[in-house]
């Protein structure tokens, strides 16, 4: 039986989604909400209300002992040490070639105690590569069994919250707490894939259930991974298997606040290279709502290619067509035009700064928000 044929995994909310009319599809192995209503107003909630995200399928691993830290320094691009206990930081996993081979957060528990958050896609994969590099003292335990994950994202998430929850206090971007959601202990943070203040919950796959369907209760929508798309996209956030691959180099991506500048780690010497990066993945902003997809080639005026497109789609927030690309670092400036080559025409486009959206509100105190309504 080939990887194609293996049935989907389900996650525990998997019932749910079908009884709320969910269009599904393969995703990382499982089988997965795509829409609901619809990709343009999920994507909408999340940016002027709340969206509500499963992200069960992502994997988890709890890293502990006297030596966690020094393997975990080894094993991540991002600084470690310097992470204080209650904070997130995100990170690349790579190979020895400077290739990515996940990218993920680190989670600090304690001292000696970490949480890496893994792709679903990479989950069995990150476990052998992390055993093969781990300390006989270092323990490690995948948790993807035990704990189930949600994503409230939007404006309004911090009240939907401060509804549901006891002992709410704001962790602050990038931060962790505990709090008790029906007596129950659950870990949530704020790192926010969207691009939108809220909340990622680690908790029972019975409790997420709840959590579900109360928070639906008090204004939140339903989302799918096609809204949580063109939301990351808008944000410039890569997807791995897109923007991240084991093959392309990670000093190409220009996510320099993921890659320690002094320290050593697999892959370190490859992406320190004066010739690391001969192409730079930069943002292209279209003339048109007609977007460009993964694959397409970027190309001059005088139709040279330059590079290729790794993301693309419309911009709800925007009202235009957006895309990440791979292009050669001489054409990856802002200001630069070019050309996207498709089956059906060459669509004009800008290089431009990344995030595309700059009113997102990740960042802010979650106390702006607690009057925010949700209907």
């Amino acid at each position: 039986m080939t990887a194609s044929d293996k049935p989907l995994q389900q996650t525990c909310l998997h019932n749910l989604h079908l009884e709320q009319g969910a269009r599904m599809a393969a995703f990382g192995g499982f089988d997965m909400p795509i829409q609901y209503t619809g990709i343009i107003p999920e994507h909408l909630a999340a940016r002027t209300g709340a969206a509500l995200f499963d992200t069960c399928h992502m994997g988890s691993f709890r890293i502990s002992g006297p030596d966690a830290l020094g393997d975990l320094e080894l094993l991540v691009s991002c600084d470690v040490a310097s992470l204080p206990a209650g904070r997130c930081r995100y990170g690349l996993m790579c190979n020895e070639e400077g290739g990515v081979l996940d990218d993920l957060l680190v989670y600090r528990l304690g001292d000696d105690e970490f949480l890496l958050v893994v792709n679903a896609s990479t989950r069995r994969q990150d476990a052998a590569w992390i055993k093969a590099h781990q300390s006989p003292s270092t323990q490690v335990e995948d948790c993807f069994s035990k704990v189930a994950k949600l994503d409230l994202q939007g404006p309004a998430s911090p009240r939907i919250m401060n509804r549901l929850v006891e002992g709410l206090t704001d962790p602050g971007y990038y931060g962790f707490t505990s709090v008790r959601y029906h007596g129950e202990e659950v870990r949530i943070s704020r790192t926010g894939y969207t691009g939108e203040i809220g909340f990622e919950l680690y908790l029972t796959p019975a409790s997420a259930r709840r959590f579900w369907r109360e928070a639906q209760a008090l204004g939140a929508v339903a989302a799918g991974l096609g809204a949580r798309d063109t939301l990351r996209l808008e944000m410039g956030m890569p997807l791995y298997g897109h923007e991240l691959c084991p093959t392309r180099n990670a000093a190409q991506t220009g996510f320099t606040r993921a890659i320690a500048s002094a320290k050593t780690f697999s892959g370190a010497y490859a992406i320190r290279r004066p010739d690391a990066a001969p192409q730079r993945l930069c943002g292209i902003r279209l003339g048109g709502r007609r977007a460009a997809r993964h694959g397409d080639t970027v190309i001059t005026a005088a139709g040279q290619t330059i590079g290729c497109v790794t993301s693309g789609s419309f911009a709800p927030s925007l009202g235009c067509a957006i895309a990440l690309a791979y292009v050669d670092s001489a054409q990856a400036t802002a200001g630069t035009p070019l050309q996207i080559h498709t089956e059906r025409a060459d669509l004009p486009g800008q290089v431009v700064t990344l995030p595309f959206h700059t009113g997102a509100t990740a960042r802010r105190p979650m106390a702006d928000f607690l009057g925010v309504s949700t209907t």
